[in-house]
């Protein structure tokens, strides 16, 4: 197993990647009477068999409480009845909550943990490969409004994070692919590993072969908490960089109403980015088709559904969380992926117009 350090000081903690990491759990919550184990129905199905044997090889007593699957239960009233659900059960502030899921399970119960008893302690069990590479690191925590996305939320850090890519078997090819738009994301960011990876062997990370999974999701993970360690919070904007082609994936999401996966949306706000960053002549026209072609390779989109008008989509970037009052992008440049704020609208016209969608 690989172990990828998460530096916090005295919450430091570690991204465990290799087949049997869930077995850690014993160690981890070795201090923990009682254990809630947050998923849903078909993850549990699946994999909450094995961290129940571990837990119960631990001593450790727990129950699995199951929420909503999609995006439209990713919200206060989830986090309402989950918590409610734990009051009943008798959680307590000593004990934990282990969030078995993807990013919608990782995101609203380790919001639950954040504000249950003023904090309970988490740790994050991904079973996604979006989990695995991006959303189960760095404590951030969320729900949604009607009005974005990750509008309400916490930073709140796990005890650990621990991902077997085993588990990715059982999912769904949809789900695997919009991991992949995370992945492209550490490309584009500059990581060279990630990209070597995707340039020579594509095909294979696109089949899920193990030992290239295995080497994507460390360095991920890696790129990922070095990120969290520089800039917990999102005060210097080390960690900003983190959200490159978020902006609009979020916007998109928010007005499609979730018919976009995240990671599609992603990958589609990457190629916005690059030709925005191309627009105002902060990278060449080689590294906006760059950004097309590693999207590409991953059999991800590269253009918007159709429909989407810009006004709208301008209307819900404003509201980003990331936002300082005007529109905020991370883009590529001869520094590396850094924020800028307010680009030219027409510039802002002509990225929209490459990925397909109405000025």
């Amino acid at each position: 197993m690989t172990r990828v350090p998460v530096h916090l000081g005295a919450r430091s903690y570690d991204v465990v990647v290799g087949a049997g990491a869930h077995d850690e759990l014993a160690t981890v919550l070795a201090d923990v009477a009682r254990v809630a184990v947050v998923s849903q129905a078909v993850i549990a199905e699946h994999h909450a068999p094995a961290i129940r044997g571990v837990l119960d090889g631990a001593g450790i007593a727990h129950e699995v409480f199951l929420i909503g699957d999609g995006e439209e239960h990713k919200d206060l009233a989830t986090v309402e009845r989950l918590s409610r659900d734990l009051t009943t059960w008798g959680l307590r502030r000593s004990d934990a909550i282990v969030a078995l899921g993807g990013g919608m399970v990782g995101d609203t119960a380790g919001f639950a943990a954040a504000i249950y008893a003023r904090g309970v302690d988490v740790v994050q069990v991904p079973t996604s490969l979006l989990a695995m590479v991006d959303a189960a690191i760095g404590g951030k925590t969320g729900v949604n409004l009607p009005e974005g996305k990750n509008l309400l939320g916490a930073f709140h850090q796990p005890r650990a994070v621990l991902a077997d890519p085993r588990v990715l078997a059982t999912l769904p090819d949809a789900e695997y692919r919009s991991g992949l738009g995370e992945v492209a994301k550490y490309a584009l960011m500059g990581d060279a590993e990630i990209a070597a990876v995707i340039e020579r062997s594509a095909d294979a990370l696109r089949a899920r072969d193990p030992d290239v999974l295995a080497t994507v999701i460390a360095r991920s993970a890696a790129v990922k908490a070095a990120a969290v360690s520089a800039d917990e919070h999102e005060r210097t904007g080390a960690r900003a960089t983190l959200n490159y082609g978020h902006t609009l994936a979020h916007a998109l999401e928010t007005v499609g109403g979730y018919d976009l996966r995240h990671g599609e949306a992603v990958a589609i706000g990457l190629v916005f980015a690059g030709h925005l960053a191309g627009a105002i002549e902060r990278i060449p026209p080689a590294a906006v088709e760059h950004h097309a072609r590693v999207v590409g390779a991953l059999g991800l989109p590269t253009h918007a559904p159709p429909g989407l008008r810009a006004d709208d989509l301008l209307v819900v970037m404003r509201r980003d969380k990331k936002s300082t009052g005007g529109l905020s992008f991370v883009l590529a440049g001869p520094n590396g992926v850094e924020a800028v704020a307010d680009p030219d609208p027409s510039a802002l016209d002509t990225a929209f117009a490459a990925v397909g969608i109405d000025v």
